[in-house]
């Protein structure tokens, strides 16, 4: 792990222009602002996040145990939040897991500190909803990648060259070894090329007719979820189209989408999705492994231009953070 990111001034006409490169042994603060994580299995990712020359610090309640399903208090939670945001040694943030709970927070976020303070923030799952909310409001990129307890205590549960080229801000290609194969290929011979967004379905869809619905429309739109069964997915579409959230994309990356074939035949999902956009001449992919995965789990950033080649091989090329 050679350069991350640390904090800089946005520029009025850009405010995208956010994140600039620092040294080795980046200081990581390592947060929980959804649910809390196994002890144990937080441990064995701590561990491996030393082992790629980050050095984590665990919030003050990253380990709290309720209320309910939550690691803390909604106040809790947002404290720690802010503190890894306005903390001067930590150049990353990372989410210990997803679950449940990153909603509560979405009201108190202070938009001003996390403005004057930006950094990468690791995340998916539950945290799309915080990272969509912040790219939305301020421009501060989503970085769609691995999480501590989740990922980095797997052996296998890390795609490095992602991860080291997002946070190096570089421009990077995925493909067909990090899982994409082509559903649909859209108009021959014309790459989709626009702003990479999305995240985990679920929440997407959960956010619809609230103050933080996500901004979808005319992206080059990213869409993962796990454990979900087809005709679940098949419903989740029909609503966000019939809330305009599907007008005007580019083309349409699905991710592994682990475990949602589960009792159901191999190509269903591929059906669903397929009648899905039968009326909408884009390009279709699924497979990518970003989110909830079965391993190497690759760091997509949303915000920054991409495009999506189909050819003899899907590519998603994006564009370095400038």
């Amino acid at each position: 792990m050679s350069a991350f990111f640390r904090s800089k001034q946005a520029s009025p006409a850009n405010p995208l222009q956010t994140l600039v490169p620092v040294p080795k042994n980046a200081g990581m603060s390592v947060i929980a602002p959804a649910s809390s994580a196994k002890l144990e299995v937080a441990h064995v990712g701590l561990g491996r996040v030393r082992t790629m020359i980050f050095r984590p610090h665990v919030g003050p309640n990253a380990f709290q145990k309720g209320p309910l399903f939550f690691a803390g208090t909604t106040s809790q939670r947002l404290k720690d939040f802010h503190a890894a945001f306005a903390d001067e040694n930590t150049q990353v943030v990372a989410s210990l897991r997803g679950g449940y709970g990153c909603n509560y927070l979405l009201p108190g976020l202070d938009l001003d500190l996390i403005r004057a303070h930006r950094k990468p923030f690791l995340a998916y799952s539950d945290l799309t909803a915080i990272q969509l909310y912040l790219l939305d409001q301020i421009g501060l990129h989503a970085f769609h990648g691995p999480m501590v307890a989740t990922d980095f205590s797997h052996e296998a549960g890390i795609d490095v060259p992602s991860l080291n080229s997002a946070l190096a801000g570089t421009a990077y290609s995925v493909g067909a070894p990090e899982g994409m194969r082509v559903l649909k290929v859209g108009p021959v011979g014309k790459p989709a090329t626009g702003i990479l967004y999305g995240g985990c379905l679920s929440i997407l869809t959960s956010l619809l007719g609230t103050p933080w619905e996500p901004k979808t429309e005319g992206k080059l739109l990213f869409l993962e979820d796990t454990g979900v069964k087809p005709y679940q997915i098949d419903r989740m579409l029909w609503q966000m189209r019939h809330a305009g959230k599907l007008e005007g994309i580019k083309g349409l990356i699905f991710g592994e989408m682990f475990e949602c074939t589960t009792g159901a035949t191999a190509t269903l999902l591929d059906e669903v999705i397929l009648q899905h956009f039968d009326d909408m001449d884009i390009p279709i992919v699924i497979g990518l492994r970003s989110g909830h995965v079965s391993r190497h789990n690759v760091t997509l950033v949303f915000g920054v231009e991409a495009e999506l080649t189909i050819g003899g091989t899907p590519k998603l090329k994006l564009q370095g953070i400038q």
